[in-house]
This record gives structure tokens, sequence and C-alpha cells, in this order.
């Protein structure tokens, strides 16, 4: 193997920012900075200097005309390329496997990861009324997320477009196919997250460290109310953060000549990408993700490590079934996006750093960081190690065309449909008090058609509330309401 070309992260800099004032709070490019420094330091000194690539992680917290060029100007470097990515909680893995990928095709010497999120001081001066003394907000906001093509007019209209909202539905499909009741699919969901919360009691860079257990998650009250059925506020990604975080990715070879020890470095291996259709009513199944399984598979192995996306529990709980029960047994070495905190796209950035001290403190010798986007669509995993890999580094990993073959049939969607069908996923939204506002049915008509229903019947919405049951195969008609849009009824 040549060591040129074998990637490494070298360095790593975290930041949780909590000051007692929070008007004190440092803002997004701020934040960043401070975490490069940190890694910088990490590192053992001087590596801003050699950057030669910056990928600066989407965020939301704070709009610049230009983000990369404002962390660059604050860090007084001038590289080759820095860039500004788009949408996706995906991304700083991709971003990671392309700096790797540069590494080892000689493109590239010496690469920074950063990211940053300052959206509880964000909140906390809209709430309170302060102004917050930072860069002076830019008109508009710099790679705005698209909704072309993932919003569909359907659930535009019946008002469902929140993550909060569409995951819920993955959950109840996935649930059903499991021939679990509704109970069962939240004890499952309270456990597995109890598991991220004592990860998080033990990362001093998390947001939330009382570690609740599986009751306390699962059970409403106490600040924990009902967002969408089967979800409480505590299986929810938390984005009220302020937390930053940031690695430096070199050659083997520039490492050693640096003098980093190499119990300091971690090898990073292969990864693999895909993705489903964006528009989420249109796809093939809700009770699994095609990619995802081809993304997971393409790396499968006996990790010692994980850390598995968990901005809701379905995701992981899908990944379990590829990975197995042994992933979900220790499914972080962070904590999750509810507990240690959800920096909206930054989450794996964290990951990325935690896993790198713990494979340094020796908890193991392989990782796997799984992360993905969007509503279950975008999927980026990657391998890494304490000792490279046989072979080096794998630069590929474009596994869609898996993923396509693996696919099954997309019914059509219609949005004016009537008649006999059945429910193939469903939730409940609530309100802040608790109350259940609407619920949404994505139905199944007896020819194949798909489309999305809503009801506010009391009556049909504790239906699909019940516990002891599951509603996903039951019957119902579609009509449309006064709005012309479709509503769901029990036969």
């Amino acid at each position: 193997m040549n060591s040129e070309t074998l990637p490494v992260i070298v360095a790593i800099g975290d930041l949780t920012d909590r000051p007692t004032d929070p008007r004190l709070a440092l803002e997004p490019v701020a934040q960043m900075a401070e975490v490069a420094r940190r890694a910088d330091a990490d590192g053992g000194g001087g590596w801003l200097a050699q950057i030669d690539s910056v990928d600066v992680v989407h965020q939301r917290s704070w709009r610049y005309v230009d983000t990369a060029a404002s962390l660059c100007e604050r860090l007084g470097i001038n590289p080759a390329r820095a860039v500004y990515g788009p949408y996706g909680g995906e991304s700083p893995i991709r971003f990671l496997h392309q700096a790797a990928a540069r590494i080892a095709d000689g493109s590239s010497r010496v690469a920074l990861i950063v990211s940053g999120e300052a959206q509880y001081a964000r909140t906390r001066s809209v709430k309170d009324g302060w102004t917050l003394e930072w860069t002076p907000i830019a008109l508009t906001e710099e790679n705005a997320f698209d909704p072309t093509g993932v919003v569909d007019p359907l659930a535009a209209m019946q008002g469902v477009l929140s993550p909060t909202q569409v995951y819920p539905l993955f959950e109840s499909a996935w649930t059903a196919a499991h021939s679990e009741t509704q109970e069962e699919g939240i004890a499952g969901s309270a456990k597995l997250w109890a598991r991220y919360a004592a990860t998080a009691a033990n990362n001093p860079f998390s947001w939330r460290t009382d570690s609740p257990d599986a009751a306390a998650i699962s059970t409403t009250g106490n600040g924990n109310r009902w967002i969408a059925w089967p979800y409480t506020k505590a299986m929810v990604a938390n984005p009220d953060v302020n937390q930053a975080a940031a690695l430096i990715v070199t050659s083997f070879a520039e490492a050693r000549r640096a003098g980093i020890a190499e119990d300091r470095l971690v090898h990073i291996h292969r990864g693999a990408r895909a993705a489903e259709p964006r528009n989420w009513l249109k796809r093939d199944t809700y009770a699994r993700s095609v990619a995802q399984e081809a993304v997971l598979r393409a790396l499968q192995a006996e990790y010692d490590l994980h850390e598995l996306y968990s901005c809701f529990p379905v995701v992981p709980k899908m990944a379990g079934d590829v990975l197995g029960a042994g992933a979900l047994a220790q499914p972080s070495v962070t904590g999750g996006l509810s507990f240690f905190g959800a920096p909206l796209n930054s989450y794996m950035t964290h990951a990325a750093t935690a896993m790198v001290r713990a494979l340094r403190a020796g908890r193991g010798m392989t990782g796997l960081l799984y992360g993905q986007g969007e509503y279950v669509t975008k999927h980026h995993a990657l391998a890494v190690g304490r000792e490279p890999r046989d072979g080096g580094m794998s630069a590929g990993g474009d596994v869609q065309d898996v993923a396509d073959v693996a696919r099954g049939a997309v019914p059509p969607l219609l949005r004016d449909a009537t008649g006999a069908a059945t429910i193939e996923a469903h939730t409940v939204m609530f309100d802040r008090t608790g109350e259940a506002q609407f619920g949404a049915i994505v139905a199944r008509g007896a020819d194949g058609w798909r489309t999305l229903a809503r009801t506010e019947d009391s009556a049909t919405i504790a239906r699909l509330l019940d516990r002891d049951i599951h509603p996903v195969g039951a019957p119902g008609t579609i009509t449309l309401d006064a709005q012309s849009r479709p509503y769901w009824t029990f036969v």
C-alpha cells in the first residue's frame, strides 16, 4: 500500500456552546472557526496553513452571503477549494468520503470538513426579543432547500410536510411489516432510544445528559408530549442546539511526516451511497428502503462500533434489519439526535469526531458511520478503522444500480382518488397541548393506486391510535371532502 494515498483522519475538534447568557453565544461561522482551531491543536498544530480543501456543512441558523469564504477569512486561509454544501443529514459523511477520495487520488493533501449551528441562540433571541450581535444577516439563504420534486402537491394540500409528520408513516409500515402491535412498536422505539440517551450521558459535548429510560421516553407528561403518532417529543430530533465540529483529513504519509502517533490516526476504508426517489409518495414501500439496504450491504462486516442515524426510531430499526440485532444493541458512539443534539444537517460531523475518539480510546478496531437525509431518501455510509484496510481506501461506492434493481413497482399516485382502499401507512398529528389534530393515511386502492388521505373524525382517529391492534391493512373508503381532498373513513 502507498502511504501517500492512504487517507486518515488526523485531527478533530468539537464545541457545545451553551453560555449562561445565550446572548453571548457564538454565531455559526465563529463556531466553525473555533472547532477548526481546536482540530488543528488536536493534530499538533500547523495543519490550518496547509489546508487546500474545505467543505462546510449546510447550516440553517444564520444566513451568510458566502459561508465558506467567511470561514476561510476568519481562519486566515486561502484553500484552492472551499465549498458550502447542500441540505442533507448524510452530507457530512459524503464530504468525509469525498475528501478521502481526493487524498487517495492526490488531488488534495489536507482537507477540512466543518459544521456549526446556533439554532438555540436564534430561537431564544426571537422568543425573548433581543438582538444577536452577529454578522449582518444576508437577505437570501445560500444553497436554499428546493422543495421541487420533494414535496408533492398532494402532501402540501393535506398538510403533511415536515419530517416529524412523514417519518411516522414509515414507522407504522415498518411496525406492521414486523407483526408488531402499535404498543409493541412504541416500546421498541423507547428501548432503542434509551440506548442512545445512555451514550449521550457519557459524551461531554452532548446537549442533554439526563439519560431518560424507556418508560420516560414513551410516557407523555413532564414536557414530553405526542408530536406525531407514534412518536413522543423525546423520540424526535432536537435542533435547538449550539454545536460545531471539525475534522482534518490527510494522508498517512503526511501524518507520519508531522510526527503524529499512529494510534491517534483513524483510517478511512470505504464508503457507499444510494438514494430513493425524492418524492416520498412515490416509493415502492414504506416498510424498508432499498437504497439504505444497498448502502449498508455494500459495507456489511463485523464492526466493533456503530453510528446509526437517529432522527427518528424507524431509521435505525430499518438499518437493524440489514446489520442485525448486534448493531442495535449499541447503535451509537455519539448519543443520537434527540439527546446529543440535532444541529440540523450537522449531526454526522459530530458522529465522526465521536467515532475517532472511541477508536483512539481503544473501544474497538473498526467503526461504521451511517447517515441519511431528506425523507429516508439519501443514504451514505463510511467504514473506518484504527488500521489501514487491505488494498487501501476504496474511492468508489455508488451502489445506486443495486438499489434500483431491488426496488419494487411504485403504485400510481392519485390526487383525486375515491372508492374502496386499505391503509398502507398512517399517523396522527398533535398540537402543542397534546390534542390530536388530524390523521394522515397513505391508502391503497383495490386496483393498486395510492393516495394520501386525511381525517378529522374523533372516532376514526381513536382507531388509528389503538395500541392493541395495527390499522395498517384495515379497509376503508376514500371520498373527497369540501376542499376536494381525499378523506378516509373506516368501513
